[in-house]
């Protein structure tokens, strides 16, 4: 009953995104069930139930062996795909990432049950970054993501080839340029926002991605008219 533990500061600085943390998850098992795992179940018994006594009434009568929020409703719609698109709660990048699943999302996570590419290509749009960081809230300099603030009243458009094409390219390339250099999300748009650089391929591919990213974004609104004069920075 062990599984990888997926949290904001792994979406945020790790290369491939991949979690460096696992949990004990017994999803739904009665404690019966969850006890026929020796192991886990003792780990259980020693650190959840003494701090579950602690706190509220609402926690202590909650079954103590399981996660007290355990978001029935996205596993159920995460166990239909293989894949999910994740943003960190607090981010300066307001960024999504695809994730595969068969994973713990820890609560630093802001998951959308899609593997839709158009989808990605409108998350990772500066006018999605814009709404989040007008609509959301700040910490220090990184912006918090909240769903019901920022996606719930973001106005989305029909998803479009166009849509779909770019975001698979921007999931590819800056997949290959994260992983080849070491980078994370953060440290790689540090690099793209960096005004100084500008004579690296992969600074200027992705640029150039979030160019088209941001022209397809405002071709799906119909707003064709609309120059996006990035200056050649994106999201910064």
């Amino acid at each position: 009953m062990l599984f990888p533990y997926l949290n904001g500061e792994d979406l945020n600085s790790r290369p491939d995104a991949s979690p460096s943390r696992w949990v004990i998850d017994f999803n739904d098992r009665n404690a019966s069930e969850a006890a026929s795992y020796v192991a886990p179940f003792d780990r259980v018994v020693s650190q959840v139930k003494p701090e579950r006594a602690s706190k509220s009434k609402a926690v202590r009568d909650a079954p103590w062996w399981l996660f007290f929020r355990s978001r029935p409703a996205l596993r159920q719609a995460m166990s239909e795909l293989s894949e999910v698109l994740v943003i960190a709660r607090v981010s300066k990048t307001v960024m999504p990432l695809r994730v595969s699943t068969g994973k713990i999302m820890s609560e630093a996570c802001v998951v959308f049950a899609t593997d839709d590419y158009g989808v990605q290509a409108l998350l990772s749009s500066s006018l999605h970054q814009l709404w989040a960081i007008t609509y959301g809230s700040t910490l220090e300099t990184r912006v918090r993501y909240t769903p019901s603030d920022v996606f719930d009243t973001f106005p989305r458009p029909d998803s479009t080839i166009r849509l779909a094409d770019v975001g698979l390219a921007l999931d590819k390339e800056r997949r290959e340029i994260m992983l080849r250099r070491g980078l994370g999300l953060t440290k790689l748009y540090n690099l793209v926002n960096d005004r100084t650089i500008g004579d690296d391929p992969d600074v200027d591919r992705l640029r150039a991605l979030h160019v088209e990213v941001d022209e397809a974004v405002l071709s799906a609104y119909g707003w064709n008219d609309i120059s996006t004069r990035h200056g050649g920075l994106v999201h910064g």
